[in-house]
């Protein structure tokens, strides 16, 4: 039985079209959904629809979950549809009807939000870490290689000297326009959709304001209707942020293949970094290119 199942069960066909690659995405979402589900529950708490013995009963499950998922003791059951169903399903199991009560005042809609809003915030702190570390590195580089000359190309035409310096920089400081706009992107992400249950809201007296703050976000998505309307939105958002990095490493990327050419020669990588050709011993290919 699905959590939005009525009397009659969906055709085979219609469901695995839309479940999809849910049970292998889920997974992703495991640890945030927990982590939404404990904000909601200390939440309802406070306004005296959970009493504080359920609270701490079900706390304690929830974080018994979340060092499941952390240890990778974790799996979506066969015939559980997603992530929301297994964590409901394992506290009713362990805990009795006191495990359903986590759905209250809650959507399977504003669920699979704040899990997706969760796991973006996180996955893009993780991502501008790792863009700073190659800002830090470009910047290094083109101080220590600012007087080592390099031909200014325009059109793959010869123009004006210039230095390896000043070629690293250029891409240290595209990264920093690539993450103003990854912010930008930041910011949407960081907004809380919990409480817009199905894009109504619920007739619960839900403090949207406290699980905000439990969850840490800036500020949360205020109308209940748009926090749907809005699906699929944010995640346009960082994949267009996400694309400006890419292409800020797609032509550094292409400048290197083009500067170890034989036509060039400016640079060379270790043969550990390369392949070769079965066919041309002499041709030596990044592994990012050929």
């Amino acid at each position: 039985m699905k959590l939005w199942q009525k009397d009659k069960a969906a055709l085979a066909a219609v469901e695995k079209f839309t479940v999809g690659k849910d049970q292998e995405m889920d997974t992703y979402l495991a640890p945030f959904d927990v982590l939404g589900s404990l904000a909601h529950i200390a939440m309802l708490q406070s306004i005296n629809l959970l009493e504080k013995d359920e609270l701490t009963i079900l706390q304690q499950e929830l974080k018994n979950i979340y060092k499941e998922i952390q240890s990778g003791d974790f799996k979506l059951e066969e015939g559980v549809e997603d992530i929301h169903s297994q964590v409901e399903l394992l506290l009713t199991r362990r805990l009795g009807e006191v495990g359903k009560k986590i759905h209250s005042g809650r959507s399977r809609n504003d669920q699979v939000l704040v899990d997706l809003k969760l796991f973006l915030r996180h996955e893009l702190e993780v991502l501008v870490g790792e863009v700073k570390a190659l800002f830090d590195l470009l910047q290094q580089q083109s101080e220590a290689y600012k007087n080592h000359l390099l031909p200014g190309y325009t059109h793959l035409q010869i123009a004006m000297p210039s230095s390896f310096g000043l070629w690293f920089g250029a891409y240290a400081e595209s990264l920093v326009d690539d993450l103003v706009v990854l912010q930008g992107a930041y910011k949407t992400v960081n907004k809380n959709p919990l409480g817009s249950a199905a894009g109504y809201g619920s007739s619960f007296p839900l403090n949207r304001t406290m699980t905000t703050q439990l969850l840490g976000f800036e500020d949360l998505n205020y109308n209940v209707v748009y926090a749907q309307m809005g699906r699929g939105k944010t995640e346009k958002i960082v994949a267009f942020a996400l694309a400006g990095i890419a292409a800020t490493l797609s032509k550094m990327a292409m400048d290197a293949c083009m500067f170890m050419n034989q036509n060039f020669g400016f640079i060379s990588f270790p043969d550990e970094l390369t392949t070769g050709s079965s066919i041309m011993p002499h041709k030596k290919i990044l592994m990012f290119g050929n």
